[in-house]
């Protein structure tokens, strides 16, 4: 420390182990520019008035004993007398006067900061208390911060401001609520180089899944302007997922994007400290656009994943962590301006799955994100402004447009919370998952769609979409304990479908994904025919322009499709990762292809689609030949540039062995050869000949997965589609389960994986019974039966005398 300062310590001085001297965010501050500038990450330079100077700035005022006047008696249920007596001592604070000594410390450091960054320099002025940004409490949006701070005296009045801001009517109730004396926390601030990301974009990047607590991935989230919209919630910004784990062996590629609404950007304004900045539109060009291009988002995490791991190395355990950055639009760079433990997804005990469940059907009143996998019920209120807040009764489900730090008390009480903005990291995000409650962002339209009075249903155990139901919608909830569940020897794999919801669903006990559907992915991320983006121009004008709206910003409309399908099973695959991601080729029929944008000028028109133009059929006819090539350079992409090897492709209604000979082959030609870096084909054994020449089949695929939904349908020669003859549908059929024993022998014989991914075994229990006792070597179950199927598997295989894990 430089002997001329006695409660100045600039950020090269000092590490986590200062927070009693300077708070949790300096001291994080300065441990990332001392420990990770030499690794590459750029940490704006700053320096840290200590807490000493606060406290001595308050006790030189005299203004120790008066503050206890004001808030010994506070009663945080009282919003009113609560709101009044922080302003007493905000006002108190502000009015005392920095001492001699510390403003002449100030107006120094300044001087060495302008002398580094030049006369232009502007800084951030932010509040660091003491218990601030700690692993069990962030205090998170609770104290003031000042932006675009020029001049000493404009620094100084900011920094008594942020003194002023301990006393804000949430940061005292925080404190109260979370066993903080008033009198013990401390309050540093930080002088730091302001990033003008006001002319760029900043967001807040966490290394965890905020939602899930999926350990492997880093998530970030991004808009433009200055980063206080993303962290408030006050806008939908983009979102990244980038997968640690071949991240760090060098497939550097992003695993998932989505593109935000990023309706306002938060600029500087001009008038004073009091009102520093604003929000301004942006324009459709940029919200057509992702903030941060591909190779920025890969930086951040880069840095991420070094912040993680400098941080678990110094608490001696993992450290997940939430890191804020900001890109300057003058120098183009990206900074990191703040870390700090993450302390609600990390905390979360994954022994313990607590499932619901609706268990009813109602009318959706709105859609946004999910937060949290809750449901609950109760009567809506609309809460506008503070000013509506006396109204709130517990048990009510808050709807705003957005939430407010200084809502914190009537949020605890709250069933659910229902906003029109925010992506998963806003304000509303955050408190939910602290508390356990159901929520759902970025609905645009809640408070106009709900009504206060209104009985509805916040479900958020849907996948990423959240719902809010008119009414009150039944649902269950099943508390199980999986560390006392042990592994059987017959694979329990899963059906899966959507990518977002991989990453919950990857904490179940499982052993991989036994069925991947393409065309989810195709239907719901994609939504265009892939023959529509190979051959635009036979497509009629209005979808045509519907088409090139979707494809905005990508080099080819089949760039398009080959990102998208594979972001969509790289997360499938990443969620299971290494475990065995089984991806089924499309097995759309044609009146289903036909749905899909553009889809009409490239199918034909079939009596009976289920028997006619799909799977294996397409894959090498000059029909679909060149949409099959999109498919599998979206599955090359997934496996081999960003990594994920364990997707084994699987090919549906193959009917005949010199079918599956072309079909191979044209893999091959696509860049998919059997054999090459690891690849595996399998193919769904569906149809009667499948099963009758396993030997054949066997020479051209390594595995085969029964479809007992239509082998039941070819055995029985019934139509599943028809309601007419709809009761003679039944798998549990004795020549449906003579045809699976067969399977299940001939893929043995042959050295080959044998599956199951139809629906028998979710459905009906004797069914998984009957497969266990055949020594079939996977069962891949619907997840809601994940958990029943493997507990019967398990006393089956006691029976059998096998030993499970």
């Amino acid at each position: 420390m430089p002997s001329h300062y006695r409660y100045i310590r600039f950020f090269k001085d000092i590490g986590i182990q200062d927070v009693p001297l300077v708070g949790g965010k300096n001291a994080s501050l300065g441990e990332l520019y001392r420990e990770l500038t030499p690794k590459g990450l750029r940490i704006p330079n700053g320096f840290a008035v200590t807490a000493e100077g606060y406290r001595t700035t308050l006790q030189q005022a005299g203004a120790w004993p008066r503050l206890h006047t004001i808030l010994d008696p506070v009663d945080p249920g009282n919003l009113t007398d609560l709101a009044d007596r922080a302003r007493q001592a905000r006002e108190l604070v502000y009015s005392c006067p920095l001492f001699p000594e510390l403003a002449e410390e100030v107006r120094r450091a300044y001087r060495e900061l302008v002398q580094e960054y030049g006369s232009e320099l502007t800084v951030a002025v932010r509040s660091s208390a003491t218990a601030e940004d700690l692993p069990t409490a962030s205090f998170a949006g609770q104290h003031e911060s000042y932006l675009n701070i020029a001049g000493e005296e404009q620094v100084l009045d900011a920094l008594r401001r942020c003194f002023a801001s301990m006393f804000t009517d949430r940061a005292i109730r925080y404190r109260i609520n979370n066993g903080f004396d008033h009198f013990k926390v401390l309050n540093s601030v930080g002088i730091m180089k302001m990033v003008r990301s006001d002319l760029a974009s900043s967001g807040v990047t966490f290394s965890i899944d905020t939602e899930t607590g999926f350990p492997d991935v880093v998530f970030i989230t991004g808009a433009y302007g200055l980063g206080e919209n993303v962290v408030q919630g006050t806008v939908d910004p983009d979102e990244f997922y980038v997968f640690k784990p071949t991240f760090k062996s060098g497939k550097r590629h992003v695993l998932r994007r989505s593109l935000g609404s990023k309706k306002i950007k938060m600029v500087y304004a001009q008038g004073g400290i009091r009102e520093h900045t604003r929000n301004i539109p942006t324009d459709r060009k940029e919200r057509a656009r992702f903030c941060i291009g591909d190779e920025e988002v890969l930086l951040l995490a880069d840095h991420t994943i070094k912040i993680e791991e400098h941080y678990s190395a110094k608490a001696g355990m993992r450290r997940p962590m939430d890191v804020e950055w900001a890109k300057d639009g003058i120098d183009g760079e990206i900074y990191i301006v703040q870390a700090r433990p993450e302390t609600v997804a990390s905390r979360i005990d994954r022994s313990k799955l607590e499932e619901y469940r609706l268990t009813g059907k109602g009318p959706v009143t709105v859609t946004g994100r999910a937060v949290g996998t809750r449901i609950a019920s109760g009567r809506a209120r609309i809460v506008a402004s503070q000013a509506d807040l006396a109204a709130f009764q517990p048990g009510e489900v808050l709807v705003a447009d957005s939430t407010s730090p200084d809502w914190g008390t009537v949020m605890k009480t709250a069933s659910a919370i229902v906003t029109n903005r925010g992506g998963r990291t806003c304000h509303a995000a955050i408190v939910a998952r602290e508390l356990g409650l159901p929520a759902v962002v970025g609905t645009d339209n809640a408070t106009s769609r709900i009504g206060t009075g209104d009985l509805v249903t916040v479900s958020c155990a849907e996948g990423i979409s959240g719902r809010v139901y008119d009414g009150a919608v039944p649902f269950s909830v099943e508390r199980i304990d999986l560390s006392a569940m042990p592994r059987p020897v017959t694979k329990v794999m899963m059906n899966v479908g959507e990518p977002e919801s991989a990453f919950s669903l990857s904490f179940l006990p499982n052993d991989g994904v036994g069925l991947a559907r393409m065309e989810f992915i195709v239907t719901n991320a994609i939504r265009i025919h892939p023959m529509a983006l190979v051959h635009p121009e036979r497509v009629d004008p209005e979808e045509r322009a519907q088409i090139e709206s979707l494809t905005e910003g990508y080099a080819t409309p089949s760039d398009y499709f080959v990102e998208r399908l594979s972001e969509g099973v790289a997360t499938l695959a990443a969620a299971f990762f290494p475990k065995p991601v089984i991806v089924r080729l499309s097995d759309f029929k044609t009146n289903e292809y036909a749905s899909l944008l553009g889809g009409r000028a490239f199918e034909p028109m079939e009596a009976n689609p289920m028997l006619g133009f799909r799977g294996a059929s397409r894959y090498a006819h000059p029909a679909y030949e060149a949409g099959f090539a999109l498919e599998c350079a979206a599955l090359k992409r997934a496996r081999e540039d960003m990594g994920l090897v364990n997707i084994i492709p699987m090919i549906p209604f193959c009917r005949r062995v010199e079918e599956a000979e072309r079909v191979i082959a044209k893999m091959g030609e696509f860049g998919l050869r059997r054999g090459e870096n690891g690849l595996e084909i399998y193919v769904m054994c569906e149809i009667p000949n499948n099963v009758i020449l396993i030997d054949e089949f066997s020479r051209c695929f390594d595995g085969f997965s029964i479809g007992s939904n239509d082998l039941t349908q070819l055995t029985l020669g019934v139509d599943r589609d028809s309601e007419i003859v709809a009761f003679d549908f039944d798998e549990r059929d004795p020549g449906v389960l003579k045809m699976i024993a067969m399977a299940v022998e001939g893929a043995r014989r042959n050295g080959r994986h044998s599956g199951i991914c139809g629906q028998a075994p979710s459905d009906y229990p004797e069914v998984a019974e009957y497969l266990v006792r055949l020594g079939i070597d996977s069962i891949s179950l619907n997840p809601d039966s994940v958990l029943k199927t493997t507990q019967r598997i398990l006393d089956i295989e006691r029976e059998l005398g096998r030993s499970g894990v």
